[in-house]
């Protein structure tokens, strides 16, 4: 028998996501996010649901602009920094010892170290409650080469993310390959 939990965000596991802005002095910045999602194939955008309150919200608004990477799980502390501290009060890439590259593309930074990253241009602003949700168009995609299969597409192994369980506040590795999308089904 299922037990009714009540309405709250304890649906799982999310990618912990990375994303880059620049203040209004042109400062870089890094934040770590779970509410991020590719949200339209065509064109390709992704959402990220930021609260009002953090800083990364402002830059957005401002710069119109945010890049979001994918760390590798050896990079845990610092992500989960990114999520604890706040750009208006430290330099985070300086504590981090990460080091921020700016986009040739849209007006934000990414961080080197980390072997994906999307480029966005922010398309739509949508005010949800406590989140607003921004939908950002994916410009470009950058990958390491070393992160890259034959066929030139990213391998998750390779990039090795780590995931936030929304129920538990941990962290967590992604498992073993159980099957093939849209194929295994059919099986059936």
């Amino acid at each position: 028998m299922k037990k009714s939990l009540g309405a709250k965000v304890i649906v799982g596991t999310t990618p912990v996501w990375i994303v880059g802005t620049y203040d209004r002095e042109g400062k870089p910045n890094v934040m770590a996010a779970a509410w991020v999602g590719v949200c339209c194939s065509e064109p390709p955008c992704v959402a990220v649901a930021l609260r009002k309150a953090t800083y990364t919200y402002g830059n957005i608004q401002h710069r119109k602009a945010f890049t979001v990477s994918i760390p590798p799980a050896q990079y845990v502390k610092e992500a989960d920094y990114f999520g604890i501290a706040s750009g208006k009060d430290v330099d985070k890439f300086s504590t981090a010892r990460l080091t921020p590259v700016k986009s040739e593309l849209v007006d934000a930074p990414y961080v080197q170290e980390f072997p994906l990253v999307l480029e966005c241009r922010l398309l739509h602003t949508f005010e949800i409650g406590l989140h607003t949700q921004f939908i950002g168009e994916i410009v470009d995609i950058k990958a390491e080469e070393s992160v890259l299969n034959e066929k030139g597409r990213p391998q998750i192994e390779k990039i090795d993310p780590f995931f936030f369980n929304t129920a538990t506040l941990g962290y967590f590795r992604i498992g073993e390959y159980i099957g093939q999308a849209f194929s295994i089904g059919k099986e059936m």
